[in-house]
């Protein structure tokens, strides 16, 4: 499956449940991310272990790790939002390095060493989420949003 680019025109639909935190631009803040979102979504009804939950598990660690590795700013936190909309979660990750951006979903990526070690986070996230992009954030740095289609 291949991700497509977030929408971000027309009406929202009703908001059924929100987190908004923000940590520290760190190893242990990127698992704490992790931890606190999983929980979150357990109160809204996605049970820990379920594949929805595990899927959002994997989404928001290497969203967070991306922003901690690549987006850092000495002394800037990064923020993590979760949202549920008409059965859709919504992750979003935004950090205060605009000018490291991502490739987004359908711009040509540089071709990668075979052995290389890094760099392959974003293929993971474009093939788990059902919907992904990169956007401006203001007044600095960016958010990578990714979605991700809840079973009934």
């Amino acid at each position: 499956m291949t991700a497509q680019p977030v929408s971000v025109t027309g009406q929202a639909p009703p908001l059924t449940g929100a987190f908004v935190q923000r940590f520290s631009s760190t190893p242990r803040g990127a698992r704490l991310a992790r931890r606190l979102v999983l929980h979150q979504l357990d109160t809204w009804g996605v049970p820990h272990r379920s594949e929805a939950s595990d899927t959002a598990a994997l989404l928001v660690a290497e969203l967070a790790a991306n922003a901690v590795t690549h987006g850092r700013v000495p002394g800037r936190d990064f923020e993590v939002t979760a949202e549920i909309r008409n059965r859709t979660l919504r992750i979003s990750v935004s950090d205060a390095r605009g000018e490291l951006r991502p490739t987004a979903p359908g711009e040509p990526r540089a071709p990668m060493p075979p052995l290389s070690e890094t760099g392959r986070g974003l293929l993971l996230v474009e093939a788990l989420a059902d919907r992904w992009d990169v956007l401006d954030r203001a007044p600095v740095g960016k958010t990578v949003v990714a979605e991700l289609d809840l079973p009934r």
